[in-house]
């Protein structure tokens, strides 16, 4: 009598116990609700770390990911918390919960999360032990007393919903994509143009701003003065001043060596040169010293036009002896 009220007792728990979710429905819930969003976010850490530190794109990048950290989270501990589900358990009619049959709570669910470390770190054998563990469960569900049972519960439309949130996630990779390729791209192809253009116009820029004829002298100084910035134009003609006062003798340089400097970094609208000059300076043909110094040069573009910002001397102008 004794031992067939211990059998019905146990036929009568294993019936009223909840079926418990499969391994695949368990796998298919976790990449909905986890690996979606880990996609979108590396998505977006990738294009963040190919725009320019701090600039407006790295910032809607790293908005956009920090947003999608947090949206995650909340499918993923929050509502199973409040509703007892998330979007891809809702999915694959799963649900976690304590092995009372509790719904587990918001902290019980973050910590079981950080626990599936100890599944990964255990070279992925407590993802897999589920498939032999009587209650299916993974070695994070025997830490926390957590199990994960078929629940027919969820949004009706929850097919619908999976769909709209998959969409949505490749769209968001999708336009991440272009307007990095587009913003990047078009960026690296300006700064490569000014570096061009700061090669070949930059050399003869500084030639033409410091060379001056005795017979032309005001439209020589005039013309130099246009080449400059405005910031840069009192700093000119008080040097130019100085020459008159000295004594007015034809002067000028011609490069002979330039290179572009990679600090600072250009920038579409700035660069930075270092150039070697060579010159002559005197009215006599007969009498000419021979000049040589080293500068360099900060440009900026303003109008269209490349115009230096900053000329610093490193090396001093260097005369010969006259006629030599």
């Amino acid at each position: 009598m004794t031992l067939d009220s211990d059998l019905d007792t146990q036929a009568a728990d294993e019936v009223a116990a909840p079926p418990l979710a499969s391994w695949p429905a368990r796998a298919g819930a976790f990449a909905i609700d986890v690996l979606v969003g880990l996609a979108v976010v590396a998505t977006l850490a990738l294009v963040a770390w190919t725009a320019p530190l701090r600039g407006w794109l790295w910032w809607v990048f790293t908005v956009a990911a920090a947003l999608m950290v947090v949206v995650t989270a909340v499918n993923r501990l929050v509502l199973p918390a409040v509703k007892g589900f998330s979007l891809g358990r809702a999915l694959f009619g799963i649900a976690v919960v304590h092995r009372t049959g509790a719904r587990a709570g918001v902290w019980r669910l973050l910590v079981r999360d950080l626990a599936h470390l100890l599944d990964t770190a255990a070279l992925f054998l407590g993802w897999l032990w589920p498939l032999w563990d009587r209650r299916r469960r993974t070695f994070a569900d025997l830490l926390l007393r957590t199990e994960v049972h078929k629940s027919p519960s969820g949004p009706r439309d929850v097919r619908r919903l999976t769909a709209w949130v998959l969409s949505a996630a490749a769209l968001l990779c999708v336009v991440a994509v272009a307007l990095s390729v587009v913003v990047v791209y078009r960026q690296d192809r300006a700064i490569e143009n000014a570096r061009a253009q700061i090669t070949e116009q930059g050399p003869r820029i500084v030639e033409q701003m410091l060379t001056y004829k005795k017979d032309t002298l005001q439209q020589d100084f005039a013309h130099a003065q246009s080449l400059t910035t405005d910031a840069y134009r009192d700093q000119l003609i008080a040097q130019q001043q100085a020459v008159q006062n000295a004594g007015v003798t034809s002067n000028e340089y011609w490069a002979v060596s330039s290179a572009v400097v990679p600090n600072p970094p250009v920038t579409p609208s700035s660069a930075s040169m270092l150039l070697a000059l060579q010159g002559q300076r005197g009215d006599d043909p007969n009498n000419l010293k021979f000049i040589t110094a080293t500068v360099r040069v900060n440009f900026e573009k303003s109008g269209g036009q490349w115009r230096v910002a900053d000329l610093t001397v490193l090396k001093k102008p260097l005369t010969s002896p006259e006629g030599q």
